[in-house]
């Protein structure tokens, strides 16, 4: 791509970062009138970054699909369930409160009415993504708050590629792909601009691994920079060099939710700047990932997203404590595997479960919601698993199929490497469905999932009725063996309600923002050390757009374009 010759108007923003974070801003600003320059390391086969990859869920709070559900919710309770969460306890936590605060007015405000306004659509049925299973001040979801959009993560993202693309078209917008940005320049204490390595060009494919073969140099100037780099989750050396010590040794094996280009790069780069980075040892991975037959990127995996029923056992075979549960706790889960001492676990299911308890977490994984399909999306309510699903049944290298619990049990032995108590396994399907004798009992899995089926959506797509596992008019009997799967930074770049980078002083950097994952989705950590679900994508909307805005704002500068 050709550099910005000297005659081009210069810059107002230099955006780095062609996610949805950073188009966010883009787009802002361009609404704004300002010009934009976009430097993004990736080919342009990954514009939009991982957000297309995701499953498209928004939370929102007391929405009309809530309301036509029967789902009383207010800002109040998720305020609660926010806090109770993220268990704020830090001195660092002053601007992670403040932004979760104002996210929360955001999603209880004119979230939903922005994105319609952008030709965004909900899916009618609101998920119930962590259930928590604690008091009702603890962690997790008191109602369900995640929203699909119409079209998952390429819904979400391309109203805001396609408002870039306009201003590429009305000269307000320059995208530089294999711009790789390896200094953030600073004069006299102000960040004026970025520069860095132009990358050979690469015909990888979306989310595919492009090469760092250095093709030449660049330094370009803008009285603005956003930096909006994303996380850490491609890079495991990242990862485990910040794991919590609260949650044990890092995980020997772990695959990656996310591709290997969110390397996590730029918190270095934006901190020699004099940026404040910050809660680097919260993070978000999951615990029901499994390899995906067909990869995209090294170690590539796919998360489940589950309905309560799945027994979940651990590498030896016992089951896991109370409450955790397929989709109430991410971290609690992750904590207890890790401190089992193996890196990975077993769902336990029926053929019944899995045709309506298991979702795929990605846009490729849901061809109905991602095309808009609406023939194939009526499958879902018909017999058998979604498409993908029935797929990874029968291809994926981590399912076990089987008639009986002894061939059950022979397809488990040989994936778990020698640690699985067959004797355990047997005896924790059979206490279980003796569970189900009765209507009512002590089971507080079995009583969770009773109690999930009062919310219409759950009862109506989403949660199976129980039954016992043993029961051969429901299989047949499927195993999962289940992996810890890397995906979000928790924590990242110190920024003000303006999205301004805060330095070591605690004041702005002058000339620096920041949005989306690369600053904790807002302040360094607006979800403390746990999250809700549907506050990923919406947390790079709100941290995006207050960027943008904020970057707005600034006075445009005599700073040149060099490069």
């Amino acid at each position: 791509m050709m550099p910005l010759s000297s005659t081009s108007p210069d810059p107002h923003t230099i955006v780095i970062g062609a996610g949805l974070a950073g188009l966010v801003a883009a787009a802002e600003l361009i609404d704004a009138g300002k010009r934009v320059l976009i430097l993004e390391q990736e080919p342009e086969s990954s514009f939009g970054g991982q957000a297309w990859w995701s499953f498209g869920g928004i939370f929102l709070i007391d929405s009309p699909e809530q309301r036509r559900l029967g789902v009383k919710d207010s800002i109040d309770l998720a305020r609660q369930d926010w806090f109770g969460s993220a268990g704020f306890d830090r001195d660092d936590d002053h601007w992670p409160r403040k932004w979760a605060e104002a996210y929360l007015e955001f999603a209880a405000g004119d979230k939903r009415e922005w994105l319609r306004e952008r030709g965004i659509r909900f899916f009618p049925i609101v998920g119930w993504a962590e259930r928590g299973g604690y008091t009702s001040n603890g962690h997790g979801n008191s109602v369900p708050r995640f929203h699909i959009v119409w079209g998952t993560g390429p819904g979400v993202v391309s109203p805001f590629i396609d408002r870039v693309r306009a201003g590429v078209a009305a000269g307000r917008v320059e995208l530089r792909f294999r711009h790789r940005v390896d200094e953030l320049l600073v004069e006299d204490g102000v960040v004026v601009g970025a520069a860095g390595t132009v990358l050979a060009p690469d015909d990888a494919e979306r989310g595919e691994a492009s090469n760092r073969d250095a093709a030449g140099q660049f330094a370009v100037r803008a009285p603005t920079v956003i930096v909006a780099s994303g996380g850490i989750g491609g890079n495991h050396d990242l990862v485990r060099q910040n794991w919590p010590t609260r949650m044990g040794t890092p995980p020997e094996h772990m695959l990656s939710g996310v591709p290997a280009h969110v390397d996590g790069r730029m918190l270095a780069i934006t901190e020699r700047a004099g940026a404040r980075v910050i809660n680097q040892d919260r993070m978000w991975h999951y615990v029901e990932g499994i390899e995906n037959y067909a990869p995209v990127w090294a170690r590539h995996g796919i998360r489940i997203l589950p309905g309560p029923s799945s027994l979940w056992l651990d590498a030896t075979g016992a089951r896991l404590p109370v409450p955790l549960f397929p989709g109430f706790d991410t971290l609690g889960t992750l904590e207890h595997i890790v401190s089992t001492g193996y890196d990975y676990s077993w769902f336990v299911l029926t053929q019944k479960i899995i045709e309506k308890e298991f979702a795929l977490s990605g846009s490729e994984q849901n061809p109905d919601l991602t095309n808009r399909d609406l023939r194939l999306l009526a499958k879902r309510v018909g017999k058998g698993a979604p498409g993908p699903v029935e797929d990874f049944k029968t291809k994926g290298a981590d399912f076990v199929v089987a008639d009986t619990l002894d061939e059950l049990l022979v397809g488990m032995v040989k994936l778990s490497n020698g640690a699985l108590d067959t004797g355990r396994v047997r005896e924790e399907i059979e206490s279980r469905d003796r569970g189900l004798l009765n209507a009512f009992g002590k089971d507080a899995q079995l009583n969770a999932v009773r109690q999930a089926r009062n919310y219409r959506g759950d009862k109506l797509i989403r949660v199976a009725k129980p039954h016992r596992l043993l029961d051969p008019k429901q299989g047949p009997l499927i195993a999962v063996k289940l992996h810890i799967l890397t995906r979000k930074s928790l924590g990242g770049i110190e920024t003000d309600l303006q999205a301004r980078v805060l330095g070591r002083d605690g004041q702005p950097v002058p000339g620096l923002y920041a949005a989306g994952e690369a600053s904790g989705f807002g302040g360094g950590g607006m979800h403390g050390y746990r999250a809700l679900e549907g506050t990923f994508l919406g947390g790079c909307l709100f941290s995006g757009r207050v960027a943008g805005r904020a970057a707005a704002e600034q006075p445009h500068g005599e700073h040149t374009v060099g490069s």
